[in-house]
C-alpha cells in the first residue's frame, strides 16, 4: 500500500460494545480510514473499554462524531459519498460488489442492527454470506472483513 490514505470511511449506526468500537478505530487508524460514530452510542467515547481495545492507535484515528442520522445524512450527501450497508438482510455479497474510492462503509447496532429508513437511505445493501443457520458475525469482524475487500479492490 502506498502512503496515501485510501479514500474509505467506516460508519458505525449507534454502537454499544465499546470494544467493537475501539478495535475498529484501531484498525482505521492503520490503514488511514476515517471512522463515522453515529450518536447516541451505547456508551461514552470515554468508555475505558473502547481505550483498552484502541489502545495507542486511539489519538491517531481519523474519528468523526454525528450527534445523529440525520446531521450523519446531510453531511454524506453534501460529500456525495456511496453509503454501502452491510446486513444480515441484504442479499448482494460484499465480495461482488465494486466497491469505489469515496465509499462509506456502515455498520449498525449489535444489539439491533439499522432502522428501515437507514435499510432505505443506503445505496446498496450488502451481506457478509454464512452457513445457514449464523445468526451473524462480530461487528469489529465484520468492517474488517469489509474493509480488506475494499482495499484489495482499490489496490488493482
Amino acid at each position: 500500500m502506498t502512503d496515501a490514505r485510501p479514500d474509505l470511511r467506516i460508519a458505525l449506526y449507534q454502537p454499544d460494545i465499546p470494544g467493537n468500537t475501539g478495535t475498529i478505530l484501531r484498525m482505521a487508524a492503520c490503514f488511514g480510514i476515517g471512522v463515522d460514530i453515529i450518536e447516541p452510542a451505547g456508551f461514552d467515547i470515554s468508555d475505558r473499554a473502547l481505550k483498552r481495545a484502541g489502545m495507542d492507535y486511539l489519538e491517531q484515528a481519523a474519528l468523526t462524531r454525528h450527534v445523529d442520522w440525520a446531521h450523519f445524512q446531510e453531511w454524506r450527501l453534501a460529500e456525495k459519498r456511496r453509503l454501502l450497508l452491510f446486513s444480515t438482510k441484504a442479499a448482494e455479497p460484499y465480495t461482488r460488489f465494486a466497491f469505489r474510492p469515496g465509499d462509506i462503509l456502515l455498520l449498525g447496532r449489535e444489539s439491533a442492527g439499522v432502522p428501515d429508513t437507514v435499510h432505505e437511505a443506503a445505496d446498496a445493501r450488502l451481506i457478509i454470506p454464512m452457513v445457514p443457520g449464523a445468526r451473524s458475525l462480530n461487528l469489529a469482524l465484520s468492517a474488517a472483513m469489509a474493509t480488506g475487500e475494499a482495499l484489495r479492490q482499490f489496490q488493482l
